[in-house]
Parts: structure tokens; sequence; C-alpha cells
């Protein structure tokens, strides 16, 4: 994909498996809406195509299709229910069902006091709740969402993890662009890391967490952390430490050089690195670049 001359997506290539919950990361810049937005017919690829059941994608023949866009497309001087009706008449909702199913969604995300609000004097918050009910009132078969919690706090951040949930067990496939790694790894069975409009990494959550580094322990401690060939010490601060572990390692024997070295051990506790983590190694130096 180029914009005037200059390549932003190149050789990406992935798969969404039917049924499954997807997620698209990536840092700003990465590419990440530039290429849905290009599969969807919505820019026009320079190159390559969207196959859905092996066949090219067209809007007019493909599956029904959910897609929430990152701005917010609503009409802000309407009210809110008449907004929701008017985007279910164009999604061939009829126009009780429209209204009906509008009220129902509006008590469950705790708005139905504001059904006949003008959209402009609902928060970010609440604008995002409506702009998602218009996305899924047609029950999509593909749902794409581009940072759906922007602007959420944790309490509808998790309403809304819980929606995509239940969209996924009434069948729908679902693809999803987010910054929230706490998101990415309660709701998605498989993920794609994009960096320089490339894939950097591309498989499931332990698939990606095994392509950076094995395992660690997370150590809270006091003292000094002794040398030792099972571990290398990778992160380090006062009470804190993450020991990069080598490949033929023993927990027990580990736990023992610890205390045998002094250290007084808070929590010790073997894991992978997460996806935050692996955000942070993978687009940290790319995010300093920007900021400089």
């Amino acid at each position: 994909m180029d914009f005037g001359g200059t390549t932003v997506v190149s050789d990406l290539s992935f798969d969404v498996r039917r049924g499954e919950t997807f997620g698209f990361l990536g840092s700003n810049g990465s590419g990440k809406t530039t290429t849905l937005r290009a599969l969807l017919g919505i820019y026009t690829p320079t190159g390559g195509t969207l196959h859905i059941d092996g066949r090219p994608f067209t809007p007019e023949t493909g599956p029904r299709l959910g897609y929430l866009p990152e701005e917010r497309g609503l009409y802000k001087k309407e009210s809110v229910i008449d907004v929701m009706t008017y985007f279910g008449r164009l999604k061939g909702v009829s126009k009780k069902g429209a209204v009906v199913w509008s009220q129902n969604y509006l008590e469950r995300v705790g708005l139905a006091d504001k059904a006949k609000t003008r959209v402009e004097k609902l928060s970010g918050g609440e604008q995002q709740k409506v702009q998602l009910g218009v996305t899924i009132m047609n029950e999509p078969e593909l749902l794409i969402l581009d940072e759906p919690t922007k602007g959420f706090d944790p309490v509808n951040r998790r309403l809304l993890m819980d929606i995509i949930e239940e969209q996924k067990a009434n069948g729908a496939t679902v693809l999803m662009v987010t910054h929230q790694m706490e998101e990415v790894e309660r709701l998605c069975d498989r993920v794609i890391l994009l960096k320089d409009g490339r894939a950097e990494a591309y498989g499931t959550i332990p698939e990606v967490q095994n392509q950076y580094g094995g395992t660690m322990i997370r150590l809270g401690y006091s003292g000094e952390i002794p040398p030792s060939p099972q571990y290398e010490i990778s992160t380090r601060s006062r009470n804190y430490a993450k020991l990069t572990l080598a490949e033929s390692f023993d927990e027990a024997l580990i736990l023992k050089e610890l205390v045998d070295a002094g250290v007084l051990v808070r929590s010790f506790t073997t894991s992978k690195l997460s996806l935050e983590e692996i955000f942070v190694q993978v687009y940290g130096e790319q995010t300093e670049k920007v900021s400089a």
C-alpha cells in the first residue's frame, strides 16, 4: 500500500479464522488502520486482496460486516435513538426492530435515559457506546473494531469486552485493533504485531511470547542478587528484578542460591514476557525516535 510514493504496508499476509478473535497490534503509524481500510475497499490498495471463504471480498457479496472506525461517525445534532434507528434501517433492520433493539442495547450499556438526548451532548465514551451499538445491530458475521475502548474507563472497558465476547459466542469472527494488552490477553486467540508495515510477530499469544525470549523469574526481594550461570538479570530496581533464565535451569536451585546469598525473597514467579512487555520491546525504540 503506497501513499504519494511512500510505502506504508508491504508484503503483509495473514489469515483470520472463522469464529476467532484476532488482535491486530502495532504502535501509532505502523499501518494498522491503513491495512484495514485497504482490505475493506475504503482505500484503493496498490496490491493484494482480501479473501473470505476463498473468494475475493466485496462489500456487496461479502458476509454481514460490522466496522467500528477509530473516528466516530454519528450525526451529532440528532437524538441517540434516531441515529441508531437510522443506521439500523441502512443495515436492513426494520424501523420497529431497530427501535426495540436500540432501546434494549441502551439499557444494557447504561444509556437508557439518554435515548432522546442529542449525540453532541454525550461524553466521548458514551458516543463510543452508541457507535458500537450501531456496529453490531445487524448481528455481523465479521466484526472489525478499531480501538473500541478508546475513551473508556476501566468499568466501561470491561462492559465492552463482555459485549465483544458475546458477539463471538453468537458466531461472529472478530478482528480487533487495540493498544490495551489486557484486552488482547483476555479476548484474542491469535495476534499479529505490525511494525513499519510488516509483520513483526504472528501467532497465538504463547507462540508470540516464545519468539521473544524464554522463561523468566519475576523476583520481589531485598539484598544483592548473586551472579549465576542459571540466569541473567535483565531488569533490576530497588525491590524488583526480572531474571532471564538459561535454557536449562532449576527453579529450586535458583531459589536456594538466592537464599544462601542472603537475599530476602518476597515473591518468586516464573513466567513468559507479557504482551505489554513484548510491545514495549518491539516498539520502544520506534516510540523514542518519534518522540525525539
